[in-house]
């Protein structure tokens, strides 16, 4: 929570304009695609590389996390094709760890990985609310619906459904308002529908006695991203402290970490690191294999501003061994 209140807090016109700014302009990723790209010779590299004795991770870090994710989809087509065999399978034998882990995951297509975290955060005793929140908090449209339905193709259940019984309250309602993925993406800014939306939100929360929970659903759940921004703007005029502070202050748990995320700046996630507590690598490995083709290298750009240093500095003392090689891949180090 401490990252996503730093963000809050961080309500300058200059922080708020370079931000709306960065999602005019579009995302950024790490990962491109290889342009001598071969499938065949990636699959018999991998074939070579699975079979060697002790197994060549350095040739499967340099091969999966170097093509981009329709470039692996071709891949494990060839493999099939020349092995006879499917490369998840044989991977899945072959590795171990978090390094078998992020290597599966970027076999996957980006909605097949999606409903994965999905489905892996409402399995067993207790529900994952904080990668419910962090995946239908930070993905478009479109991306939602292409979740839904690898959702219901692999899994053979409805996604909201699954929300349904896992998920009561507040945190329900905010979920399934994001799984219609009818949100506003219009890069416009409607500057009054902001001023009104800041008073709104201000009048929900701290300046009545009980939090009018609805409203703020409706705001977080349907403005677009420059449009949360340019409300968080107006937000200040209204509170000296703050939306992350008011939020603090009326709400709790896991219903304010997900409007927590509804309302940042940008797609990032304290877990990426330790920060002495110990690395949260299955955040990280989603963080990563998530937004490597999208917005990983702004992300790392917000990283260095706030921390004073790079991702990779902080992923070299917090990683080991072949995970580190591959998380490092990722992040676009030669």
């Amino acid at each position: 929570m401490a990252f996503l209140k730093k963000l809050f807090e961080q309500q300058k016109d200059d922080t708020v304009s370079k931000y709306i700014t960065f999602i005019m302009t579009g995302y950024f990723g790490t990962v491109k695609a290889d342009p001598n790209f071969n499938a065949q010779n990636d699959a018999a590299k991998l074939k070579k590389a699975i079979e060697t004795k002790g197994v060549d991770e350095a040739t499967i870090v340099e091969v999966i996390a170097k093509r981009s994710n329709a470039q692996r989809q071709q891949i494990k087509a060839a493999y099939q094709q020349s092995a006879g065999k499917d490369l998840a399978a044989d991977l899945k034998k072959a590795l171990k760890s978090d390094f078998e882990e992020v290597v599966l995951a970027l076999l996957l297509t980006p909605p097949e990985y999606d409903a994965f975290e999905m489905k892996r955060a409402m399995k067993g005793a207790g529900t994952s609310e904080a990668v419910l929140n962090e995946i239908l908090g930070t993905r478009s449209n479109k991306e939602i619906t292409a979740l839904k339905n690898s959702y219901k193709e692999v899994y053979g259940e409805l996604l909201e459904e699954n929300i349904k019984s896992d998920i009561k309250g507040d945190l329900e309602t905010t979920l399934l308002a994001l799984c219609k993925a009818t949100r506003s993406e219009d890069r416009n800014i409607d500057d009054g529908m902001a001023k009104s939306d800041a008073k709104a939100l201000f009048e929900a929360g701290e300046n009545r006695i009980g939090t009018v929970c609805s409203v703020l659903i409706d705001i977080l759940t349907n403005r677009s991203e420059a449009q949360l921004c340019k409300i968080l703007q107006y937000y200040g005029q209204f509170s000296k402290d703050g939306l992350a502070k008011d939020l603090e202050g009326e709400l709790s748990g896991n219903f304010e970490d997900c409007l927590m995320t509804l309302g940042k700046y940008i797609r990032l996630n304290l877990s990426l690191c330790g920060c002495g507590l110990g690395t949260d690598t299955d955040t990280l490995t989603r963080i990563l294999v998530s937004r490597s083709e999208i917005d990983l290298l702004k992300i790392m750009q917000e990283y260095k501003r706030m921390y004073g240093k790079s991702l990779q500095e902080d992923l070299l003392k917090e990683t080991k061994g072949d995970y580190e090689k591959i998380v490092l891949a990722l992040c676009g180090t030669p």
